[in-house]
């Protein structure tokens, strides 16, 4: 049985219908929770995968969470390795990273139920093919990346040009996140009240919209996360 390498960094930001994917596909979860003082694996090993989920401190913030750098360095092996790799929002963020792309704060937060439009190179994109264009995901981020050299990018927002990219064949960072489930965003809009408050933000507006955004989303998070299962599967250990 295969098995992957989970990064979580905060107990709300859990892999939500990524593991639906992952349980089909017959692929076990070693998680590593950050925020219970779980410390970064030092390798990939026997690890087929990495997925690196999101959390709410920022990739230039590594003097402060020194567990930052490790998980660069992790993430640089598991490209070295060629290993398959999935980075959600922060994760995102830190793939970029490591492949020496410059991470900064955004003009704005974004944050909530918005439109991402997919780039031409998407429709030939082993995760992305077929899925119709635009579609609403939701955000919840404020820090922003360079795409990656050599990487090809896969979706924007209006406030966000690199909302997605792949590296290589084995690689894929989402800012955006699809994994969310009704219990995920409703555990996210209470965690973080007060940066809502900061921002002037209502979180009944964002929960308002599950009803509406949240089935077409998990349709398409079901597929791509379903392909991505499938990439874990087909790559050489």
């Amino acid at each position: 049985m295969a098995a992957i390498w989970v990064i979580q960094h905060i107990h709300c930001e859990t892999l939500g219908t990524i593991a639906e994917a992952l349980d089909g596909e017959g692929i076990s979860i070693q998680s590593v929770r950050v925020f219970a003082g779980e410390q970064i694996p030092k390798e990939m090993g026997a690890a087929a995968g990495l997925i690196v989920m999101g959390g709410p401190v920022g990739v230039y913030e590594q003097d402060r969470y020194p567990f930052l750098r490790d998980e660069i360095r992790l993430i640089e092996q598991a490209l070295t390795e060629k290993k398959a790799i999935l980075g959600v929002c922060l994760g995102s963020q830190l793939l970029a990273a490591a492949l020496g792309a410059k991470v900064t704060k955004g003009k704005q937060k974004e944050i909530g139920w918005y439109p991402v439009t997919l780039s031409r190179a998407a429709m030939a994109d082993p995760l992305w093919k077929g899925i119709e264009s635009p579609f609403t995901a939701y955000h919840w981020h404020g820090d922003v990346f360079e795409l990656p050299r050599g990487a090809e990018a896969l979706a924007s927002s209006a406030l966000t040009p690199c909302q997605a990219f792949r590296y290589g064949d084995h690689a894929y960072g989402f800012l955006f996140h699809m994994e969310v489930t009704e219990k995920i965003i409703g555990d996210m809009v209470q965690t973080f009240a007060q940066e809502l408050q900061e921002e002037g933000m209502d979180g009944r507006r964002i929960l308002d919209g599950t009803g509406n955004f949240l089935p077409p989303l998990k349709s398409i998070g079901k597929i791509v996360f379903g392909r991505w299962a499938r990439l874990v599967r087909t790559l050489p250990i």
